[in-house]
């Protein structure tokens, strides 16, 4: 019989899906495994078990509902160094928690019902996995198509209040700041019945008003109209009633004219005829206009051209003629800056783009100084951005650099935008494609520069992409792979690499996805993937060192949601704490805590009060400062061990998790070729450990405390190499690592001895 040594010194690539466990002839192979179960990647190639998710605060108010994604939604604010929060939402409800910069404890500062206006607060659980958000300063703004953005502002350091995102308005009122849009099918005209006043009458030479429900008292009073603006020209009216669907009733905000571009009359020599250039006029012979601020030109005064005057003849739609109030001496250009008072039909008129009726922004961010939006339902293409350094100033003005801009993404296609993420330029996500916005020579973005340009064609669902190693990462349409969206120096284009391939098997329909700076107390940065299934997905990235590899997260119950600040990973737990009924559990992972929902308890000889979040019925795990005790039952809200050690007066009480390291099946090459399938024995291995304090071989157990039974002394940590012996004998060897006891356990590498 021969002996091979197999070392595996490394795990770097993580958990490989199982279609990969026949590729030996891969490099990849001896360095995964194809279990990597509650364990973090390290860089120098072994795994580490991860901390226990630390229990924090029960949302007792929070029921479970199967149909529904996220019930809870957990959502970072960084204020400053200093003034760090975790934002949990919930159905119409908002609670906001505090992390002290000393201790780094966590505590609820605030709950949130209602805004400032006293209205229930806007998002629905049925689509709180969907809402995108984006935080300036002291602002987080919150967007989903169903309501107008909101605002969480932070008003003091435990001070928040909520309220509905508001366009600028231009000075004295005159208008509004905000996008609008021509709804209406092209050449249909809006004829308002006066300039100025309110309760004027609106007409549109198509049906166009909104009628929902039934007419009552001559109006549609459920009309989604009522309350809209509509856009004439550069004037605004407010919609206060409908009667149909070619009219309604509205209120001028200033008053109705039509600015003219500069110098838009022109005269026929020795005639009183004086051409007027007035774009998509939309008028009739004999309709009316009034002109106002025209200049004299052709040897027509100004007196004899301001004034009411009577359209003689169109021309075409962008040009008509009147008779002035004397001949013309000469055909000449001018008039000034001409302005037309008038309620005449036109075709120039548009609709605010934010409403219940046409929906409002998906999607929000910052890049550039600007805020940006996109996303309607009625335009689920079109991107807006604001005027550099004005937030809430959405007017497309004159197109001078700091300007807002409007851009449609016309691919053939509509591309509903999902999310913004700046980074290296402006990345733009959506249902079925993958965009940017390049600058110009390191310039702005501009109104005049401004493009958008399809990359790729992968779509993304609505988990919120995350910035990552100058890269973004963001989940892929259909929730089975993982993408990296990055710049490609060589082909000076962007391009979307999976890099979840090798363990596709590990993402599945995610919900929520954060990256984490620092876990483990190490200097890696880790990404966080929350499946719907409950388990969490975790890549580890570092290019220098050939790291590239997915573990998974599995807790009792199941994972929620989960989000991060630095180095600080927190979570929401959905689990039976003994009740029999589900409850959500708001969780730290802390390195420091050997047991998921666990806490430090005090008591006295041996029994502890542990009623904050375990009911009675309920079996939890015990480690006391030394050891674990074992497995006890709440009883009266009190755990007792006293029959294990009366003497306890300190405690961890929770729920101990599984770990399992399996490799690949562990192969032989010969010189006829390799052994796979053929019978082989695992006689032996010796495993590389560091700092473990519980360990166990294909069920082996190493035996780690030196006295049994006496609790009063610690568990010595087992460093170096520890060997097992006689460990199976089958087609497929494999060593699969565990342990008995939930305590700390770090795998650095092994050797397996087959003999054949």
């Amino acid at each position: 019989m021969q002996k091979a040594r197999i070392p595996i010194t490394n795990f770097q690539y993580g958990e490989i899906s199982p279609s990969l466990v026949s590729r030996t002839d891969s490099a990849i192979y001896n360095s995964s495994a194809q279990s990597v179960k509650n364990f973090f990647i390290r860089t120098e190639g072994g795994v580490a078990k991860r901390g226990g998710f630390q229990a924090l605060h029960d949302f007792t108010s929070v029921t479970e509902d199967t149909n529904i994604r996220q019930q809870v939604r957990l959502i970072p604010f960084i204020f400053s160094d200093d003034e760090q929060y975790v934002i949990a939402l919930s159905h119409q409800k908002c609670e906001i928690f505090f992390i002290n910069p000393t201790t780094g404890a966590l505590t609820l500062a605030t709950t949130l019902t209602q805004d400032i206006d006293s209205a229930t607060l806007q998002w629905d659980q049925a689509y709180l996995h969907e809402i995108t958000y984006a935080q300036g300063g002291d602002v987080l703004f919150l967007c989903h198509n169903t309501f107008m953005c909101q605002q969480l502002v932070r008003t003091g350091l435990n001070s928040f209040q909520v309220e509905q995102f508001n366009f600028q308005l231009q000075a004295g009122n005159a208008r509004t700041y905000q996008p609008y849009y021509s709804f209406h099918a092209t050449g249909v005209t809006l004829n308002p019945s006066a300039s100025t006043g309110t309760g004027i009458t609106v007409t549109t030479s198509a049906a166009y008003f909104d009628t929902t429900g039934s007419q009552s008292g001559g109006n549609y009073p459920d009309s989604k109209h009522v309350g809209l603006t509509l856009l004439y020209h550069d004037s605004e009216i407010l919609i206060t009633s409908v009667q149909s669907t070619t009219q309604a009733t509205g209120n001028v905000v200033d008053e109705l004219f039509v600015e003219l571009d500069p110098n838009s009359l022109r005269t026929i020599d020795g005639s009183t005829t004086v051409e007027i250039t007035h774009v998509n006029h939309g008028m009739t012979a004999s309709d009316s206009i009034t002109l106002r601020n025209a200049s004299g030109v052709g040897n027509i005064s100004a007196s004899n051209l301001n004034g009411a005057r009577s359209i003689q003849k169109i021309i075409d739609e962008n040009r008509y003629t009147i008779t002035a109030g004397g001949s013309a001496n000469a055909t000449e250009d001018g008039g000034g800056n001409v302005q037309i008072v008038t309620h005449a039909p036109s075709k120039e008129w548009m609709e605010q783009s934010y409403s219940s009726l046409r929906g409002y922004p998906a999607a929000v961010g910052f890049h550039e100084n600007r805020l940006w939006f996109g996303g309607t339902l009625a335009q689920p293409d079109t991107v807006w951005a604001s005027k550099s350094g004005l937030y809430y100033n959405f007017d497309i003005g004159t197109a001078a650099d700091d300007d807002s801009l409007e851009l449609v993404m016309s691919i053939g296609e509509v591309a509903t935008i999902r999310h913004f993420v700046s980074n290296r330029d402006i990345h733009i996500f959506t249902a079925g494609s993958e965009f940017f916005i390049p600058t110009f020579e390191n310039q702005p973005i501009t109104p005049t520069n401004a493009r958008v340009k399809r990359q790729t064609s992968f779509g993304s669902t609505f988990v919120r992409p995350q910035p990552f190693y100058g890269a973004t990462i963001f989940s892929q349409i259909g929730g089975k792979m993982i993408r990296q969206f990055v710049f490609d120096d060589s082909e000076q284009a962007y391009k979307a690499d999976p890099i979840s391939l090798l363990s596709s098997h590990l993402i599945s329909d995610p919900v929520q996805m954060c990256v984490v700076s620092g876990a483990v107390n190490t200097a890696e940065s880790f990404v966080f993937v929350q499946n719907f299934t409950g388990e969490i997905a975790v890549y580890n990235l570092n290019r220098v060192e050939g790291v590239a590899g997915w573990t998974r997260f599995e807790t009792e119950g199941s994972f929620h949601s989960v989000t991060a600040i630095d180095n600080r990973v927190f979570a929401v737990v959905k689990t039976d704490l003994g009740s029999g009924t589900n409850s959500f559990v708001f969780t730290e992972l802390n390195q420091n805590v050997s047991l998921d929902l666990g806490n430090a308890y005090t008591g006295t000889s041996g029994v502890f009060t542990v009623s904050n979040f375990f009911e009675n019925g309920a079996k939890v795990d015990v480690i006391s400062s030394t050891d674990y005790l074992g497995e006890f039952t709440v009883a009266a809200g009190k755990v007792d061990v006293s029959s294990v050690d009366s003497s306890l007066t300190s405690c961890q009480v929770g729920f101990g998790f599984d770990v399992e390291l399996k490799t690949n099946p562990i192969d032989v090459n010969t010189a006829i070729g390799p052994e796979t399938g053929q019978p082989r024995s695992l006689s032996r291995v010796i495993l590389d450990l560091s700092e473990t304090l519980s360990v166990s071989v294909n069920s082996k157990k190493l035996i780690i405390r030196k006295v049994n039974n006496d609790f009063s002394k610690a568990r010595e940590a087992v460093t170096g190499k520890r060997e097992f012996y006689l460990l199976g004998y089958n087609k497929d060897p494999q060593v699969t690592v565990t342990q008995t006891a939930p305590m700390f356990i770090q795998v650095n590498g092994l050797v397996a001895e087959v003999s054949f």
